[in-house]
């Protein structure tokens, strides 16, 4: 952990009241940051600095309780017992939020009587404050070990232990209550992935306020990366959209064309402008400071100078965006946007806004999905529509492969999604035996057609015994229990699916939630069983997804990139089989390989200029 971990900014509220419970004194910050410190007698505060207050607010950090349920919304509230004291903060980037808590409960575990009567400790102190006050020294891997020996401990016997009535939990000591509920969401899924130096730069260009595009390869962890950045930003100035649902559920935010106000823009700008003024789309476009758009490639050209226009007209600002920071992640090799008959496809980097709004360009070229570089340079090649000799024969060699593993089928990619529905259809009722149906619960159910369109998960699930399911959420990272994950229905228990996996590993399949935020910033939710039917799944479907067991006919592609994406889908060529294969399946347009071409060039010029100092959210 580094030394930001003891500071979070965000909007704070601070309540105190007397023994009846009444309110005494209530102060509101809207901008604040909250340090972790220590004094003299080795005492550890939150001190809370507000932007505009002559004095700081110190509170001891002592019998002290966090309600954090809310946190992942960078919302959380520390009570001060002794002091009769609460924090509400609001508006908090979430991983500064988390790195937060986790570090105040760290300190407060690592702390013992041994550890308060030595002045040897007084070296690692920062006295940047004040003379009496010093900065909180970074966590030291001896403290996290002893946190989570803590947490482990706290976690089985929050287990083990009967849930008391309300009254008493009520009447159970602050402490307790702060490390059973910071504990479980603090150690409870630790992270398998970490942010690399590549993904670091672009996380610091972002947070620097510059207006960045980011692009690279499948696989080469972009919505991770974007994840990351969204974490980071304050939530409730943060709009994370994306041109498709499935991309849109991927970074667990809301179309583009759902948060915009303005449709599929088919209406001139007059009208869109119109349409964007709206109350509910008015109030989010003057509220939004930072706009990332995943899946960039596949947003037409003319929609982008509507909404970037609409934006202006709305913040009533000429600045590009309105003023609004930008955040444009994709790759233009893969699906580009839809076309119709009467009008040519129209990139985003085509589009008159592009260039005034694009301050910053970046490419990630780690690829994280497939580990066999052969298998690597292959798909590099044919992202650009280049297809050698070697790398057909290659490709038509997958097609006698055997693959199938455990009793699962491999997924058939196909071009068009009907297709894959019927080749579902058809596959489930040639299964013998009782149809097992899972209705979705969903919070609103006037959202449900919007979460059909944005979710992968269906409102309606139809299994039997040997029905071929795809995992639609990470289970259980360590086991492979991802999300894409192949596996077949063996049984039902108590009408619970049991699904055994491509890896030999059973699961007892449970109710699963899905939260969608509305334009009007409210969050809807649907609970259902997280599988669907995998015999065969769309190209457009698949995109963001790691396939381990599939199949493909390019016969019928129909646009360029599109075999791209549909073999990228793939961990390896082991995993991969490939009928009929033909290179005249594989091209790049030339508009993309065009601006590739001038985009590298400026990349290396574009490192010569520096950034600027990180800023604080």
């Amino acid at each position: 952990m580094d030394q930001n971990n003891v500071s979070v900014s965000c909007s704070v509220i601070i309540e105190w009241i007397n023994s009846q419970g009444s309110i005494l004194k209530k102060v509101n910050h809207r901008s604040a940051t909250l340090y972790l410190i220590r004094n003299d007698h080795r005492e550890m505060f939150i001190e809370v600095h507000a932007e505009k207050a002559k004095t700081k607010t110190k509170l001891l950090v002592k019998s002290m309780s966090v309600f954090n349920k809310f946190m992942t919304e960078g919302k959380a509230s520390i009570k001060f017992k002794d002091e009769n004291c609460t924090l509400f903060l609001s508006n908090a980037p979430t991983a500064q939020l988390i790195n937060f808590l986790k570090t105040v409960y760290i300190k407060i575990s690592s702390q013992s009587d041994e550890e308060m009567k030595n002045p040897l400790k007084k070296k690692f102190l920062n006295t940047t404050l004040d003379a009496h006050h010093q900065e909180i020294s970074p966590v030291t891997s001896i403290e996290i070990n002893k946190a989570k020996q803590n947490a482990i401990s706290v976690s089985r016997a929050t287990i083990t232990t009967p849930s008391p009535s309300a009254v008493k939990k009520r009447k159970q000591s602050d402490q307790s209550t702060s490390k059973s509920c910071i504990v479980k969401k603090l150690y409870e899924t630790p992270k398998k992935e970490q942010i690399t130096d590549e993904q670091n730069k672009i996380l610091n260009a972002v947070l620097s306020g510059k207006n960045v595009f980011f692009t690279g390869s499948a696989g080469t962890g972009k919505s991770f990366l974007l994840r990351t950045i969204i974490a980071a930003l304050p939530p409730d100035v943060t709009v994370a959209t994306a041109s498709t649902g499935v991309a849109a559920c991927h970074i667990g935010g809301q179309t583009l064309h759902q948060f915009s106000g303005i449709g599929l823009g088919t209406a001139n700008l007059e009208r869109c402008v119109q349409m964007a003024s709206r109350n509910s789309s008015a109030a989010s476009w003057r509220k939004t400071k930072h706009l990332i758009i995943d899946e960039i490639s596949m947003v037409d050209g003319d929609y982008f100078d509507k909404i970037e226009a609409v934006a202006r007209h709305i913040r009533k600002s000429e600045r590009p965006f309105g003023g609004i920071q930008l955040i444009l992640c994709g790759d233009f090799f893969q699906l580009p946007p839809v076309s119709t008959k009467d009008k040519n496809t129209k990139f985003c980097f085509q589009s008159e806004a592009w260039e005034k709004c694009v301050h910053f360009n970046f490419e990630l070229q780690t690829v994280h999905r497939q580990k066999d570089p052969e298998f690597v340079k292959i798909l590099n090649s044919i992202r650009i529509g280049r297809v050698t000799d070697d790398i057909a024969e290659r490709l038509k060699a997958t097609a006698k492969q055997k693959i199938e593993n455990n009793g699962i089928l491999a997924t058939r990619l196909c071009s068009h999604v009907n297709e894959a529905e019927e080749i579902n259809e058809h596959q489930l009722n040639s299964l013998e035996g009782e149809s097992k149906i899972y209705i979705a619960q969903d919070s609103d159910v006037s959202m449900t057609n919007t979460l059909n369109q944005q979710l992968t998960v269906p409102d309606k699930l139809i299994l039997k015994v040997g029905a071929q399911v795809m995992l639609l959420k990470n289970v259980n990272i360590s086991d492979g229990l991802v999300n894409g994950a192949r596996g077949v229905v063996t049984k039902f228990v108590d009408n619970v699916p049991i699904v055994q996996f491509r890896s030999g590993l059973q699961y007892r399949a449970k109710l699963e939630k899905w939260n969608l935020k509305t334009n009007l910033g409210t969050v809807v939710h649907r609970k259902q069983i997280p599988l669907k039917l995998a015999w065969a799944f769309s190209i457009h479907k698949s995109q963001g997804l790691t396939l381990d067991c599939i199949e493909m006919s390019l016969a019928r592609v129909f646009n360029a990139g599109q075999a791209y994406v549909a073999l990228s889908r793939a961990q390896s060529l082991q995993s991969l089989r490939v009928l009929d294969f033909h290179s005249q399946q594989v091209w790049a347009h030339t508009d993309v390989l065009m601006f590739y071409k001038k985009f590298r060039r400026n990349l290396q010029e574009m490192e010569m200029i520096p950034l600027g100092k990180k800023q604080r959210i």
